[in-house]
């Protein structure tokens, strides 16, 4: 099935999505505009395997690309000379204590290719919202008490989706995403999405799925059991060293 053109999205902040299936193929993945970034939208649309992804002055767009890149959280890879980097390494690792910290250096991060970034100030306000309701989750990585690295996403059920990361110093984002990841595997978490193709997240071990078996995988992961609430405690405060 396929459609000639994005969907119109009801104002109702509660309406359903179009089924992820139904996307274009040209561009990849987009699947309908309009809407809000209130909380309910954004936690249907992701338990949907749907993200918002728009520029400033663009209407709200929003996307189920295919395949979609995901990260089994047992198979992050750190290169070998990466990894002698970390024995050193004074970093600290913790969760939660840094969220809007952490998308304001991720929207300030350069990107090759891109002029601008997608994380606006309302993109901003919606994700600092999903996190005091305890959805949206940050991993910082500090160097004593400066930010030197993180990922930010979204957490449903036992799925957790991946928006950005950056690195204030060489490795930062490696180090918060590999952390990420080695204590989702612990919690029985099998994936992360990492939405679109990225040389960078290859180099790492992200593999492409067809969206057919992301949704499903998605659908039934984020009925499994979870708590929402800050991860801060539930995390702890991890070495970068024990990376290594």
């Amino acid at each position: 099935m396929s459609n000639k053109g994005p969907f119109l999205l009801d104002s109702a902040s509660d309406a359903p999505f179009p089924p992820a299936e139904l996307a274009l193929r040209e561009p990849d993945g987009l699947l309908a505009v309009g809407g809000d970034l209130s909380p309910v939208r954004l936690l249907n649309a992701y338990a949907g395997g749907i993200f918002p992804w728009f520029s400033e002055g663009q209407p709200l767009l929003w996307w189920s690309p295919d395949p979609r890149m995901v990260f089994r959280t047992d198979q992050v890879h750190l290169s070998s000379r990466f990894r002698r980097g970390l024995r050193n390494s004074n970093w600290t690792i913790r969760a939660d204590t840094a969220f809007s910290e952490v998308m304001q250096a991720c929207a300030l991060a350069p990107r090759p290719g891109q002029d601008g970034t997608w994380i606006t100030a309302d993109m901003h306000q919606a994700y600092v919202a999903l996190h005091q309701l305890g959805y949206a989750h940050s991993v910082e990585v500090f160097d004593g008490e400066a930010l030197v690295g993180g990922i930010y996403g979204v957490a449903i059920g036992q799925m957790f989706y991946g928006e950005s990361m950056f690195s204030g110093r060489s490795g930062g984002s490696k180090v918060a995403l590999a952390a990420l990841a080695s204590t989702l595997a612990e919690w029985g978490w099998p994936l992360m999405d990492a939405q679109v193709e990225n040389p960078h997240l290859l180099r790492m071990g992200a593999e492409h799925l067809p969206r057919a078996v992301f949704l499903e995988s998605v659908r039934q992961l984020v009925q499994q059991p979870s708590d929402a609430g800050r991860w801060t405690r539930r995390f702890g405060e991890l070495t970068a060293s024990a990376l290594a």
